[in-house]
């Protein structure tokens, strides 16, 4: 029989982990890729990769070993602070966690290097999909040109071009937003936040807003700074979210605008702000409804954000779309000569697994920022260390 054309729009770790779980399958795919190459931009900070999902997805990928040598020592421990610095929590990784850290990039490149040639569209980018009809579908490509596939998968994020193949579903502003800022070399520049910070994870948090860090594999601090504010209020970060008479001399507005939302809190986590190296970038947070779902398309699934986009608090997000990958890899060899039983399959296990996440992930976000902040979260890792 004829191999299905697979085209998987979308080169982040949850099309590449579907691309090579299928490679191992010997069922070959396209993954189409917007980026001109590989290194053609950062691919964000560290990431747990759990146990139960993330974990399982590298073994189907015949990866776990390499995985294992990307981990971060240190990178499972937290501190959680409170607005005037006092810790709440201050555990140390003790290498016997089961959510170890690992770079984005590196964990990026290791699924990459796994691929055949070739495997990549570089600068394939999506400008449109269009169904013909029998589950078959034609990709416009940003570059000229058009690609057909028989099965059609988007793993392209939050804002896919393809979900609207099966869903009318967008996502919506989930109140908060966050700053990212970078504080480079870290041990050497800024000892005092490098300190603050550990060697694993920081949250320092007050009602409505709070900062949240990790040490970076390269010795350079990465910062969220999280604020509850309307959707419109950060864009920009420049100007646009300066207070008009509050700014500084000698300081951008940006900055400005950041420290005067955090005044009274403890220097040394102002610091995190004052001392930023580097353009303060903001992300708006935004998910889809908790229990995104739809009906049976013929030739076209989702996974990974494209599927279930969530706030980052239940930290599910790459673990999740790695899993997406791995199970329809899996399901599509399972079901060599029937494309429709393999989805059918996948999306049965998915919605169910998605929701459960997207629950806790929007149950986080509130319990970070309530009132009574940094109790909530001090509460929820002592139920999760008690239910391990």
């Amino acid at each position: 029989m004829r191999t299905p054309a697979i085209g998987i729009v979308g080169g982040g770790l949850g099309g590449l982990t579907l691309a090579r779980v299928l490679h191992v399958h010997g069922i070959p795919a396209t993954v189409y890729e917007r980026d001109a190459a590989p290194d053609a931009r950062t691919q964000g900070g560290m990431l747990d990769i759990h146990q139960h999902n993330g974990q399982v997805a590298l073994r189907a990928a015949g990866l776990h070993e390499q995985f294992l040598r990307l981990v971060h020592p240190g990178g499972q421990a937290v501190r959680v602070l409170d607005r005037h610095g006092t810790a709440h929590l201050d555990e140390a990784d003790e290498g016997d966690g089961d959510r170890p850290e690992v770079n984005r990039g590196h964990l990026r490149r290791l699924l990459l290097d796994s691929l055949p040639e070739g495997t990549v569209r570089w600068g394939g980018g999506i400008t449109a999909a269009r169904a013909l009809g029998d589950g078959r579908h034609e990709l416009t490509l940003a570059g000229g040109g058009t690609a057909t596939t028989d099965l059609l998968v988007g793993a392209d994020g939050a804002w896919s071009r393809i979900r609207p193949l099966v869903s009318a579903a967008a996502p919506a502003y989930c109140g908060l937003s966050f700053v990212e800022a970078t504080l480079l070399d870290a041990d050497r520049r800024h000892p005092a936040q490098a300190a603050l910070v550990g060697s694993g994870m920081l949250f320092a948090l007050g009602p409505g807003k709070g900062f949240l860090a990790h040490r970076e594999t390269d010795g350079s601090l990465h910062v969220y700074v999280a604020l509850r504010l309307p959707e419109d209020r950060l864009a920009g970060v420049d100007p646009a979210c300066a207070v008009p008479g509050h700014e500084r001399p000698g300081d951008d507005p940006a900055r400005s605008f950041l420290l005067d939302q955090f005044a009274g809190w403890a220097p040394e986590l102002r610091a995190l702000i004052a001392d930023a190296d580097g353009p303060l970038v903001p992300r708006a947070i935004h998910a889809l409804p908790v229990g995104h779902r739809w009906d049976r398309v013929p030739g076209v699934t989702l996974l990974g954000d494209a599927a279930h986009l969530m706030s980052p608090f239940a930290g599910e997000g790459a673990n999740l779309a790695m899993l997406d990958g791995a199970e329809l890899g899996r399901a599509l060899a399972a079901h060599p000569d029937d494309v429709e039983s393999a989805l059918a399959a996948y999306e049965g296990a998915l919605f169910p697994r998605a929701e459960k996440a997207a629950r806790e992930a929007a149950a986080n976000l509130e319990i970070c920022f309530r009132d009574d902040a940094p109790h909530g979260l001090v509460d929820r890792f002592a139920a999760y260390a008690e239910a391990r």
